[in-house]
């Protein structure tokens, strides 16, 4: 434990000589590191869903580092600093985890979460206090879609049994083909929405992370893809002027690599 406490205090003295001393980190402010922040937490994303370990580490330090930043500029406005920060999540999270340092008993994961969700809502002093309210607005629409719902379902809005979503998933394939019949684009736009909510509602009750799936297959597409250019370089083939059978040809061999 010292020599973590250790480490930890030899990040705190850097960032205040670099604030100090370094004409970049002097000049950054809360927005200016937001857009920084994002990018990191994608990179580190990434490096999780690569199973690269030495990745996550690194970005996991980046991530770290500009948790001490914005504390940093927060002691400078007097609004924070890194102990404060400290101190409000250690409270925070003894009170979320009745069943660990209080008397509440749970038998699974669910209630933890139901017990989370609810705690959130009467916390002293929060200016949040509607359920949804704290899903940010600048997440990637299928990132909220999930967060909505594991919010909602946090109170108990949710599906008894996780095969009763299908229904769900037919009614709305249903309505977007009527729709699709009638040509009409916003209405189509609008059940094509409704169709990935009632997807993404069922990969949660599965215990899939919708975002993870997707990015797997992207991912998977996209090595198959470049497979198959690949092998129309070396013959200096045109993609554009190969028949679409001869491409299926190639993705096929793809598949079989994998």
């Amino acid at each position: 434990m010292n020599d973590k406490l250790q480490a930890f205090g030899q990040l705190l003295e850097i960032m205040n000589e670099l604030r100090q001393k370094c004409p970049w980190d002097r000049e950054q402010t809360f927005e200016s590191l937001r857009k920084l922040t994002i990018e990191e937490t994608y990179e580190l994303g990434d490096a999780i869903l690569q199973a690269d370990t030495d990745e996550i580490k690194k970005e996991l330090g980046d991530l770290l580092l500009h948790i001490v930043f914005y504390a940093k500029i927060g002691e400078e406005k007097q609004a924070f600093d890194i102990q404060s920060v400290i101190e409000s999540l250690n409270e925070k999270l003894i009170y979320r985890h009745p069943h660990i340092y209080g008397q509440v008993d749970v038998h699974n994961s669910r209630e933890v979460e139901q017990n989370w969700e609810a705690l959130k809502l009467k916390e002293k002093g929060r200016k949040k206090k509607t359920v949804l309210e704290g899903v940010p607005a600048s997440l990637p629409a299928l990132v909220k879609a999930n967060r909505i719902q594991e919010k909602v379902s946090g109170v108990g809005f949710d599906w008894e049994h996780p095969e009763q979503v299908w229904e769900k998933v037919k009614e709305e394939i249903g309505e977007l083909q009527h729709e699709i019949n009638s040509n009409d684009q916003d209405k189509i736009e609008a059940e094509f929405g409704d169709l990935f909510f009632a997807l993404v509602n069922a990969a949660r009750l599965y215990k899939i992370d919708p975002e993870a799936a997707l990015e797997r297959t992207n991912l998977k597409f996209m090595k198959r893809f470049n497979y198959l250019e690949s092998q129309t370089l070396k013959k200096g083939i045109d993609l554009k002027t190969m028949p679409l059978a001869e491409m299926d040809k190639y993705w096929e061999e793809a598949k079989k690599m994998e």
